[in-house]
């Protein structure tokens, strides 16, 4: 009868710590599933139509185009590329935390397809594209700077160089030519970044919701 109470002891303790390393398990594989932002469908909407009666109507008018206004990129390409974005980091730095890192969205506009020098992917794009705006992400690091406010600042994380700010509060073109191309004129320097969404237009209306 003692031995098989202990062999129930050790059974029953043994279950609950396999219980207790699953729970442990799980919280760590869904991560945090607090509640999600969320934003009015109506406060959406009146975004949306601002944009178009006013600022895409003045771009459209001005420059002769049936311009984009909106782009889409697939969740496996978003996830790739903050992915790179945090292993490339930590790399070459591992003290950086990722709450550290951003992203900053440039407004872009294609280039006309007579100007498409740079790369065959943008002259792959064809026509539909040339000129159309379109939007261009950067990583961002976020640091102190010299009043003691943490400010996000655009950088490589392919380039270790452009981890260092303290230059950007003495003169930005320091920082635009650490970023921006090689002692070469003719060679472009390549940093991390994602582009090449769907746009609308080309593609049709039909997908939208706003």
């Amino acid at each position: 009868m003692k031995d098989f109470l202990i062999y129930a002891i050790v059974f029953l303790s043994g279950a609950f710590v396999l219980y207790l390393v699953q729970k442990l398990i799980g919280l760590i594989k869904t991560g945090d599933r607090s509640q999600p932002n969320t934003m009015d469908t109506r406060t959406i909407k009146q975004m949306v139509d601002q944009y178009r009666n006013n600022h895409l109507d003045a771009i459209n008018r001005t420059l002769g185009l049936n311009d984009a206004h909106s782009v889409s990129f697939g969740l496996k390409t978003l996830k790739k590329f903050i992915d790179d974005i945090e292993y490339q980091t930590k790399k070459r730095n591992p003290g950086i935390d990722a709450g550290a890192l951003g992203v900053r969205f440039y407004y872009a506009a294609y280039p006309q397809e007579s100007e498409w020098k740079n790369s065959e992917n943008e002259k792959q794009m064809g026509k539909n594209y040339a000129g159309k705006h379109t939007l261009v992400m950067i990583p961002t690091l976020k640091k102190r700077i010299s009043n003691g406010s943490f400010e996000d600042y655009d950088f490589n994380p392919l380039d270790k160089a452009t981890y260092f700010i303290n230059n950007r509060e003495i003169e930005r073109p320091v920082a635009m030519m650490a970023m921006d191309s090689t002692n070469n004129d003719s060679q472009s320097k390549q940093v991390m970044a994602q582009n090449h969404g769907q746009l609308i237009p080309p593609a049709e209306a039909v997908q939208e919701t706003y």
